[in-house]
């Protein structure tokens, strides 16, 4: 079974049609800037490029990059206020025309490490991290997803919100060592730890491809793994999110 994966981002849309039995893309992934306004009828013209460019007319899976409970968005995250109680999945089904399954990108992400990546056959409580513009957090208990955890938007110090800090955007805006920037992921890794005590913390996002160059900073009281499926991983969660909801 064939689906479009599409992952939205601070900086792309990135997207490749996947095949949902084996995890494996059967396309080169594709990427588009995100546009510079966030705005709902800006990004789902976005989407739709996305979807014309692979001329693809079957289901779509889509990982959004804020809370999403039953297709409505519920919080602006890094995009804009508009977004706000938006129903994500009416607005992509009536700019493309076809169907679409939107979910948290983080959650995403964490699906796709747990079917066919880091999280393969593991038990206990899993949380998967994608660091990027933000902090997104997705977590699994036995392996099943439980929603819409969004564990960037820790308050911390004169910050809002601890992504504003930790964020590997950050690392790039301040132009910060990786060993800089570790100290502060680290803090927020053991804020995580101290909330939640997981089993298992999987990191994911681009800098996940540079494991090797911070892991030696991170000091956490539980298992650290990098994501195996690196920046695939949103892509490839949101289509097994859509092949889920077509099985149900």
């Amino acid at each position: 079974m064939e689906i479009l994966g599409i992952d939205i981002g601070g900086s792309s849309l990135k997207g490749a049609i996947v095949d949902v039995e084996t995890g494996k893309l059967k396309t080169e992934t594709h990427s588009i800037p995100t546009p510079e306004s966030r705005d709902p009828e800006v990004i789902a013209r976005a989407v739709t490029q996305m979807v014309d460019d692979f001329n693809f007319k079957g289901e779509v899976g889509c990982g959004f990059p804020t809370i999403v409970k039953k297709g409505i968005c519920k919080h602006p995250g890094n995009l804009s206020r508009k977004w706000i109680d938006v129903d994500v999945d009416a607005l992509f089904e009536k700019s493309t025309g076809l169907e679409f399954t939107v979910i948290n990108d983080a959650d995403a992400a964490g699906l796709a490490e747990i079917e066919f990546g880091a999280g393969k056959d593991r038990k206990g409580f899993i949380l998967m991290i994608t660091v990027g513009t933000g902090l997104g957090s997705g977590a699994y208990l036995n392996g099943e997803l439980i929603p819409n955890f969004e564990l960037g938007q820790i308050p911390y110090k004169e910050y809002q919100k601890i992504e504003e800090w930790a964020a590997s955007s950050i690392k790039t805006e301040e132009n910060l060592s990786y060993k800089d920037w570790a100290y502060r992921f680290n803090i927020f890794l053991n804020y995580v730890h101290t909330i939640l005590n997981p089993d298992l913390i999987l990191v994911g996002g681009g800098i996940s491809n540079d494991w090797d160059q911070f892991e030696k900073y991170l000091d956490v009281d539980t298992e650290l793994m990098p994501a195996k499926l690196r920046n695939d991983s949103g892509i490839l969660g949101a289509a097994i999110a859509a092949r889920n909801k077509f099985i149900k």
